[in-house]
C-alpha cells in the first residue's frame, strides 16, 4: 500500500517532469550553438537549421503540455467535452504555428511557400495520406458533432468488421446481430477517437475511419426492443405456451408494455418462438436473461405437467383394465 501511495504522486508528475527536461536539454543545446556559431566553428546556414529544429521539439513538447493540462485539469470546470474539443483546438494550432515559426526561421516565407506550387502540390498530396486525413477527419468530427464524449455508441465499419457467429441456436435463425464495437467515447484527438469498451479495454480508431463508420448512439431514449427466441418440443400445444409465457411476464418491472410472443420458424421436432418486450434502460442483455429465464420456467413446468397428466392416465387406464 506504502509503495502504491508512493508511485501514485511520481506517476503523476512524469509527464511534466519530462517536458521540462526535454526544454532544459533544448536550451542547451541552444546556448552551445550558438557559442559555436559565434567562434566561426559552424557556419551560419547550419546554425539555422538547427536552431529551427530545436524550436519545432519544443514547440511540439510545449504544445503537448499544455493540450495535456487542459484535458486533465479543466475538464472538472468547463466539462469533458468542451475541454475536449479545447484540446483538440490547442494541439492543432500549436502545430500549425509551430510550422510557421520552423519556416519563417529558415527563411522560408509562409506566404511564399504557399505560392509556389510545389509547396502547395506536397500538402495537397500529404492530405490525403492518413496522418493528414486523420486531422481532417477529427476537424469533421467535432464539426458536425455525430457524438460526444460520455456517450456510449456502437461503431461498426467495413474497416474492423467482426465475424458474426453462427453457433446453435442461430445456424437455423434469422437472428442477425450488428458488427461493430460498443462502448463510451472518452476521448477525441488530433489522430484517434478513443472508445473504453463494455469489455473495459480502450480501444483508438483513427479519426479517417471514424468520420466513415456508422455510429449508433445508445441511451437516447429510455427504451429499448429486446427480441428472444426460445426452442419449445412440438409436443406442447402453442396457443398454451404463448398464453402461460405472457402470462408469466406481466407485469415484470424491467418491462414498458405488454411482449408479443409468436411463432417464429419449426424443425423436426420443436418449433421457435419469438418473445419480443419493450424493455427499460439502454442494456439489452439484463431483460433478455430474465425473459429467458421466465421462458424456461414456464415451459418445464408445462412439461412437467405434461408428463404428469400422461402418468395419471396411463394409470387410469391400467385401473380400468
Amino acid at each position: 500500500m506504502i509503495e502504491k501511495n508512493i508511485k501514485s504522486p511520481m506517476k503523476k508528475y512524469a509527464l511534466l517532469s519530462l517536458i521540462i527536461s526535454i526544454l532544459i536539454t533544448l536550451a542547451l543545446i541552444l546556448i552551445a550553438v550558438y557559442i559555436l556559431q559565434k567562434f566561426k566553428i559552424i557556419p551560419i546556414e547550419f546554425r539555422s537549421i538547427i536552431f529551427g529544429i530545436i524550436i519545432t521539439i519544443g514547440g511540439v513538447a510545449l504544445t503537448i503540455l499544455i493540450s495535456r493540462f487542459i484535458n486533465k485539469k479543466m475538464s472538472f470546470l468547463i466539462g469533458k467535452q468542451t475541454a475536449n474539443s479545447l484540446t483538440f483546438m490547442v494541439q492543432l494550432l500549436g502545430y500549425v504555428i509551430t510550422a510557421i515559426i520552423f519556416f519563417s526561421y529558415i527563411g522560408i516565407g509562409f506566404s511564399e511557400a504557399l505560392a509556389a506550387g510545389g509547396f502547395t502540390g506536397l500538402i495537397l498530396g500529404l492530405a490525403s495520406q492518413t496522418v493528414l486525413s486523420n486531422i481532417f477527419g477529427g476537424i469533421a468530427i467535432l464539426a458536425s458533432n455525430p457524438f460526444k464524449i460520455g456517450d456510449r455508441v456502437t461503431i461498426t465499419t467495413w474497416q474492423y468488421g467482426l465475424t458474426i457467429p453462427s453457433y446453435p441456436p442461430k445456424f437455423w435463425s434469422n437472428d442477425y446481430l450488428i458488427p461493430g464495437y460498443t462502448g463510451e467515447i472518452v476521448k477525441i484527438s488530433l489522430m484517434y477517437t478513443t472508445l473504453l469498451t463494455d469489455e473495459k479495454l480502450y480501444l483508438k480508431i483513427p479519426n479517417n475511419v471514424m468520420i466513415q463508420a456508422a455510429v449508433i448512439l445508445h441511451g437516447v431514449l429510455d427504451s429499448r426492443m429486446v427480441r428472444t427466441k426460445y426452442e419449445v418440443p412440438k409436443s406442447l400445444e402453442p396457443e398454451t405456451v404463448i398464453s402461460e409465457i405472457k402470462k408469466a411476464l406481466e407485469g415484470k418491472e424491467f418491462l414498458k408494455s405488454s411482449p408479443e410472443v409468436r411463432v417464429l420458424d419449426t424443425t423436426f421436432t420443436t418449433y421457435i418462438l419469438v418473445i419480443e418486450a419493450l424493455c427499460k434502460g439502454e442494456y439489452e442483455e439484463p431483460p433478455r436473461s430474465e425473459i429467458i429465464k421466465i421462458t424456461m420456467k414456464v415451459v418445464k413446468n408445462l412439461v412437467e405437467n405434461q408428463e404428469k397428466n400422461k402418468n395419471q392416465s396411463n394409470e387410469h387406464r391400467g385401473n380400468v383394465k
